[in-house]
Parts: C-alpha cells; structure tokens; sequence
C-alpha cells in the first residue's frame, strides 16, 4: 500500500504558473510510476500526465503539453508537476496516482489516489 498526499494548489491567474507535489509513504515508492489526474466539476477525471519509476519516460494530455512538466525525486520520494502558462480550462481538482505505467497512462486508471487539490484559475 502506498498513501499520496498532494499539496501546491491555489487560485492563480490566466498565464500564471503553480507547482504541485505529491509526497508518497508505504511501499517502496520507486516502485511505481507516478501520474496526475484532474477533474473539473461536471466532468469526468481526466488524465494529465505521467512518468516512469526512474523518471526516464514521460507522458502528456495533448491539452498540457508544452505547458506541464511532471518529474519525480526518489530521494524524496516526490512527484511534481510544474504548470505554466495556465488557462481558465485548467481549473480542477488535480489528484496524484500511483500504478503501473500501463494502468495510468492506457487504462488511465490507478489503484492508489491521493485527496486532490484544487487548482483554480481566473480569467
């Protein structure tokens, strides 16, 4: 079992910038690849990226891409996500997610969540 616990969200204005993290404790956290999600109200989570164990491997939404950035300290056993360039469709609650790479980034599912932070983004 492997417990998540995101922080870093806020209000922020159109073109600002926020960084999320999400700390893991439990089972060995460089077991798993790490992904982010989000879902805005009335509609279904979504998928926004994800990144391999070692952190080689990332993956995108075609919406992010090119303004997100996911990374991941081992050391610390963290998981980031750098936003940029934010628009009023970004606002969300934004949830961590631990899996497989596989799980997260087709079946764009986990086994493991966080609690969500919001992220909300004014025009």
């Amino acid at each position: 079992q492997v417990q998540l616990v995101e922080s870093g969200g806020g209000l922020v204005q159109a073109g600002g910038s926020l960084r999320l993290s999400c700390a893991a404790s439990g089972r060995t956290f460089i077991s798993y690849a790490m992904g982010w999600f989000r879902q805005a109200p009335g509609k279904e989570r979504e998928f926004v990226a994800a990144i391999s164990w070692s952190g080689g491997s990332t993956y995108y939404s075609d919406s992010v891409k090119g303004r997100f950035t996911i990374s991941r300290d081992n050391a610390k056993n963290t998981v980031y996500l750098q936003m940029n360039s934010l628009k009023p469709e970004d606002t969300a609650v934004y949830y961590c997610a631990a899996d497989s790479l596989h799980t997260i980034v087709v079946v764009k599912s986990s086994d493991y969540w966080g609690q969500g932070t919001q992220v909300t983004v004014s025009s």
